[in-house]
């Protein structure tokens, strides 16, 4: 991969923010977004897996919860347990897929993590 491309060096923070990884043009898949430079293939951006965003926000939190559990599972462990780094991720992760349109959210985040409200917000005010 031509990692030195300005066109890669360009988009690196934004693929790093939205959790994606960089792959070799000619590696990319169907659902992989292929970016080209002067009409040649350069790079591919492989985004995460998408979880569906909830259907409704008027249960109070088992949406929250089935959320919490997502991504538990795909950090790996029990979100009380995770690394300060792993819990931002968790959160930034949990903002992508629509957690904090509930009401209430907020709360359950922290608790479900072992830290404050307060904490959730700056995890949240940093990723902006």
């Amino acid at each position: 991969m031509p990692e030195q491309h300005p066109l890669v060096q360009a988009i690196a923070p934004l693929v790093e923010r939205l959790n994606a990884e960089l792959v070799d043009a000619a590696d990319a898949r169907a659902d992989d977004v292929t970016l080209a430079w002067d009409g040649k293939p350069v790079v591919a951006v492989r985004l995460p897996s998408q979880t569906p965003a909830p259907a409704k926000a008027s249960e109070k939190d088992g949406g929250v919860q089935s959320l919490l559990a997502d991504v538990a599972e795909e950090l790996g462990g029990p979100l009380r347990d995770l690394s300060r780094h792993d819990k931002q991720q968790a959160v930034l992760l949990l903002e992508a897929r629509g957690a904090f349109e509930y009401r209430k959210s907020a709360e359950i985040v922290a608790e479900a993590l072992g830290v404050t409200r307060f904490t959730v917000y700056n995890y949240l005010n940093r990723a902006r």
